[in-house]
């Protein structure tokens, strides 16, 4: 080998030192060199890399990985040590809110009483980089005796975390984005990226729908924009309901009896044909004067009103009160029956407003 081919290698396997940075041709590159939105490209691009090579190497080995997932009739137990610790707990968050009951253990902890926590029916997802941390080791054997099924994420699939799995997952990266090559920086993307295909592929599989996440945030801003009509809505005796031929009495009993401020006006097929509401009644005195006490629902109603279906999101029915001005919005099923009532004090309980 020439002297030149030889410098050309020793600095692509080099280890950098402080104040350099590797290109993607694998050569240093002074740091000074480059500003500070350059620096940062570069450590975007090369954990990006990094992704999408794990993302080429995926096998059988990830589908056996979600099948031991979907049979797994206990809790996924996420486990990892320093940084792979840290990605560990936000994967065990991202499996419980897409509906699989999941939590993490430090593996520390395993040996000294958190083993109480698990059983046989559980699975454990162990991640490490280098496959040999010693507090994930000394709690493989223990887990193994206990029947529990291991899958790993890990950097060195001939590891002995690896070797004790029942599914090793490569997550192995080329270097880190940090300039020494030290910091785990692309390793924990790669792991935390690997996590989330696992997640989101279960999630697919268990068919999660938007209700089932609605239930996982309910307390969340996500979960409030998910919220339906159906969930918020009044409905059965808390719609005011009066009939095409009602009378000026009537009306103003059924408005004052449900304190709403409104009542909806059936035909004699119970579908919603108008509504009347306080401000109406007001307008109809000014209008026709002594002679409204004779009139009826139909002649004092506002005809066609604003509707929603009860399948809609609550912040769309917020949207067509807001566009229309109305402090109420009727809901119907398919043949045009109300079924139910959202005022603008239900957005605010519910907090969409």
């Amino acid at each position: 080998m020439d002297s030149q081919a030889y410098s050309l290698i020793s600095k692509q396997n080099a280890v950098p030192s402080q104040g350099t940075t590797v290109n993607s041709l694998g050569t240093l590159i002074n740091e000074t060199d480059l500003s500070p939105i350059e620096q940062a490209r570069q450590v975007l691009a090369m954990e990006s890399t990094g992704i999408l090579d794990i993302a080429k190497r995926l096998d059988i080995n990830f589908e056996k990985a979600i099948d031991l997932l979907s049979q797994c009739q206990g809790k996924v137990v996420v486990t990892g040590m320093g940084k792979s610790g840290h990605i560990g707990c936000k994967v065990a968050a991202t499996f419980a809110s897409t509906g699989t009951p999941s939590f993490f253990i430090h593996p520390a902890e395993l040996r000294h009483g958190d083993f109480g926590m698990m059983d046989e029916r559980d699975l454990v997802l162990a991640i490490s980089s280098s496959g040999e941390t010693s507090e994930i080791k000394l709690a493989l054997d223990p887990m193994k005796r206990l029947g529990i099924k291991i899958i790993a994420l890990t950097g060195n699939i001939d590891s002995t975390l690896a070797l004790f799995s029942d599914v090793a997952l490569d997550i192995s990266v080329e270097r880190e984005a940090c300039p020494l090559n030290l910091a785990p920086t692309t390793s924990t993307t790669a792991a935390l990226a690997m996590g989330d295909a696992l997640a989101v592929v279960l999630m697919m599989k268990k068919g999660f729908s938007t209700e089932d996440f609605v239930h996982s945030h309910p307390g969340g801003s996500l979960g409030k924009q998910l919220l339906t009509v159906k969930d918020i809505m009044r409905s059965g005796i808390a719609i005011p309901t009066v009939g095409l031929h009602s009378s000026y009495s009537e009306i103003l009993t059924e408005i004052d009896a449900k304190k709403l401020g409104l009542t909806a006006v059936c035909d004699s097929t119970n579908s919603l044909v108008g509504v009347i509401t306080d401000g109406d009644l007001r307008r109809t005195i000014i209008k026709f004067g002594a002679s409204v006490f004779a009139k009826h629902a139909k002649e004092l109603m506002t005809a066609d009103p604003k509707t929603i279906a009860k399948s809609s999101l609550a912040v769309e029915a917020l949207k067509l009160m807001e566009k229309y001005s109305i402090a109420d919005l009727m809901i119907v099923d398919d043949q045009q029956r109300p079924i139910g009532l959202i005022d603008l004090k239900d957005l605010l309980k519910a907090g969409i407003i």
